[in-house]
């Protein structure tokens, strides 16, 4: 559906993880570190695995590997003797044909045989992993006892700290953004790009630190579980609050200096940061987080889905149009540097010459490998007209 690269090889990589997720199911092995990639690193072990079973299968003395041997190679062979023939009688027939059947030079047999390889270990590696599971650790830990002290000071200090932030942060709301850059002495896109970067990664270590605590902090008594869920609690609501923060400082960036891939991501990167702190409340009632990691893989997963059905690309093109007309510059050898996915946008809203020369580049990369490689953004881009670029 769409042509982006980086889109592309995120959704596989969401695949992968996912798909192995499905396979091992609520069954967790270890931790889920390994159960997200436990489908591939199974692939390994399932070489020898599956090469026995083959073994096996071709020694039976029922003659049923050899059957299927001889019906593959008689149907083979049909194929190659009528084909040719039907395709040379009725020229359409051979239009098909020659559409269906993929080049068959050295580099793409390379290609699509490594292609079989990585697909067939996977596989297999899926297959061994439900046929003979290694041992599984129960889901359900014991009570943590000890000292809560060494928790208890730390979140606190943070707690307190997070609550000093957001309060400069309502003054900052009701003091305006002229009060902000004249007692901080920064410019409007210094203040929105070093807070926007910062925030992320007070963002990341506070929600390691809350990991941690979920993981290892002491619940063993009443007393324990109440302070868990008061600071927990009070440190992801906060968290939120940062969140929100960081988010309206890059909006405000883009909105003075555009919009790019990179920024969209790492918005994208603090919503889903959000939506996890969101799952730790949900968790904080009943103090049960084995369902945590999982809720949180499975919420990126649909943040990617959801960016790939938005069509990510067409947004940022179509933002920074919008920023042109109201009278803005606008980067057109950036905007020239997408995939097809941009060609509507591009085709619709950008005036001549500047559309045909953003539209050749674009365009210029288009080299599909037949069928395999079929895309409808790059399928629907090779009917868009071009007028001369000067």
């Amino acid at each position: 559906m769409r042509a982006s690269g980086w889109l592309f090889v995120l959704c596989v990589l969401a695949a992968v993880v996912t798909g192995s997720l499905a396979v091992v199911g609520k069954r967790t092995v270890n931790s889920v570190f390994y159960d997200m990639l436990a489908v591939p690193l199974e692939a390994f072990r399932a070489i020898p695995w599956a090469g026995r079973g083959v073994g096996r299968f071709a020694s039976r003395r029922d003659g049923v590997a050899r059957r299927i041997a001889l019906a593959v190679l008689a149907a083979a062979v049909l194929v190659a003797v009528f084909v040719p023939l039907l395709a040379s009688a009725d020229a359409a027939f051979a239009a098909v044909v020659n559409a269906v059947v993929p080049d068959l030079s050295v580099p793409v047999l390379v290609r699509w045989c490594c292609v079989f390889a990585v697909v067939a270990s996977v596989v297999a590696g899926a297959c061994y992993f439900l046929a003979a599971p290694p041992h599984r650790a129960s889901a359900n830990r014991p009570r943590r006892t000890g000292y809560g002290l060494e928790w208890t000071v730390p979140l606190t200090v943070l707690v307190a700290l997070f609550s000093v932030f957001v309060g400069v942060r309502l003054v900052v709301l009701f003091g305006g953004t002229e009060y902000v850059l004249r007692t901080s002495g920064l410019t409007s896109a210094q203040y929105a790009r070093g807070g926007f970067w910062q925030l992320c990664a007070v963002t990341v270590l506070t929600l390691a630190i809350v990991s941690a605590a979920l993981r290892w902090a002491p619940n063993a008594t009443q007393a324990d579980r109440l302070r868990q869920r008061v600071l927990l609690g009070a440190l992801s609501a906060l968290s939120l609050v940062l969140v929100g923060s960081a988010l309206s400082r890059m909006w405000t960036y883009q909105e003075a200096y555009g919009f790019t891939v990179l920024r969209l991501l790492v918005e994208v990167c603090e919503l889903w940061f959000g939506a996890v702190f969101v799952l730790v409340c949900a968790s904080l009632v009943r103090l049960r987080s084995t369902w945590l990691p999982r809720a949180a893989i499975g919420t990126a997963a649909a943040a990617l889905l959801v960016l790939a059905v938005l069509d990510p690309e067409r947004l940022i093109a179509d933002a920074n149009v919008d920023r042109a007309i109201d009278g803005r510059p606008l980067d057109h050898r950036y905007l020239a540097g997408f995939s097809t996915d941009v060609v509507p946008v591009v085709s619709a809203r950008l005036p001549e010459p500047l559309r045909s020369c953003v539209l050749r580049e674009v365009l210029a990369d288009d080299t599909p490998d037949g069928w395999p490689a079929w895309n409808l953004s790059r399928a629907s881009a090779r009917d868009v007209p071009l007028a001369p670029c000067g």
